[in-house]
């Protein structure tokens, strides 16, 4: 980190100082919703965690899901849902991603619930009436995510949000991809998983625009994000009302901003090959993370079988 050099005015100091003083209490006493989305962003890059976030009497609540994908995430869920009715809940992601085939399973059993999806930060709402939820746009759906964002049976996508996708790697080897050797039998792995991807997709009521915007996207590329017009032609959105996903709020209540729509990407995949009953083999894939940071400063969580 450079050393910033000493300001020659001593006048420059005071004035500096003084802001100081007015800017950070304020940052601090402001919305507390902001300093939790900061975490948030770092927990992103955990394995994922699961919570219940109540905001009775006024709605019946949700479950926020942050962080990447596990061998683990399956069960976690399982255990989170013991005891609990999250028939027709809605999940609230923010992920960058993880292991394919333990999202798929995860993704399947959401949809077995008849779970609803959307993306977003919960934050709890202190105020002179006490604490209120609230969920706020600004957050990120990436790689597997966006195949949990899937399973819902009914998806919404504030305008904030950001939901983007990669191709799907081995896992040990998606940080240096152009260096790596691979086997026949990694081929295969990868070809195997995305026929699984693929069934899955189509089950899920996807399309195969989504297929080929995600799986024409290398590693070693920026992660690609979905315009508007995207997130429709892949059917990852079925509906404009948050209320659809969040009945207790209106559009008033989730603020929204606008994201620069990126121009569909010209690629294209082969034909995707059926799901394979056989035992999978200890190596894996997942989806590659993003090259460029997309919050916070906590490192990559290498995701393994």
């Amino acid at each position: 980190m450079r050393l910033v050099k000493s300001l020659r005015s001593g006048g420059w100091a005071l004035i500096c100082a003084a802001a100081l003083c007015i800017i950070l209490p304020a940052m601090m006493a402001g919305d507390g919703g902001r300093a939790h989305a900061g975490v948030t962003l770092e927990e992103r890059k955990l394995p994922m965690k699961f919570n219940w976030v109540a905001c009775q009497p006024d709605c019946r609540g949700w479950v926020s899901a942050v962080g990447i994908v596990t061998a683990d995430s399956p069960k976690d869920f399982d255990d989170f849902a013991l005891g609990r009715q999250l028939g027709g809940a809605t999940i609230v992601l923010d992920s960058s991603g993880g292991s394919v085939n333990d999202s798929i399973a995860l993704g399947r059993r959401w949809r077995s619930l008849g779970m609803l999806t959307t993306v977003g930060t919960s934050i709890q709402n202190r105020s002179a009436q006490g604490e209120r939820a609230s969920v706020a746009p600004e957050a990120y759906c990436e790689s597997m995510c966006v195949f949990l964002l899937l399973s819902g049976k009914a998806r919404y996508v504030p305008e904030a949000a950001h939901v983007r996708v990669h191709q799907i790697w081995m896992g040990d080897r998606a940080d240096d991809a152009r260096a790596a050797s691979y086997s026949a039998q990694d081929l295969m792995i990868v070809e195997r998983d995305i026929g699984r991807l693929a069934k899955y997709t189509f089950d899920m009521g996807g399309t195969g625009d989504l297929l080929s915007l995600s799986l024409s996207v290398p590693p070693w590329e920026d992660l690609h994000e979905l315009s508007r017009a995207e997130l429709r032609l892949t059917n990852l959105v079925t509906t404009d009302a948050v209320a659809a996903v969040l009945p207790q709020m209106d559009g008033s209540a989730v603020p929204m901003a606008e994201v620069t729509a990126k121009p569909v990407q010209d690629r294209f995949v082969s034909s995707a090959i059926d799901e394979e009953a056989h035992p999978q083999p200890a190596k894996s894939t997942k989806t590659a993370e993003a090259m460029v940071p997309t919050g916070g400063v906590a490192a990559t969580v290498p995701v393994q079988k």
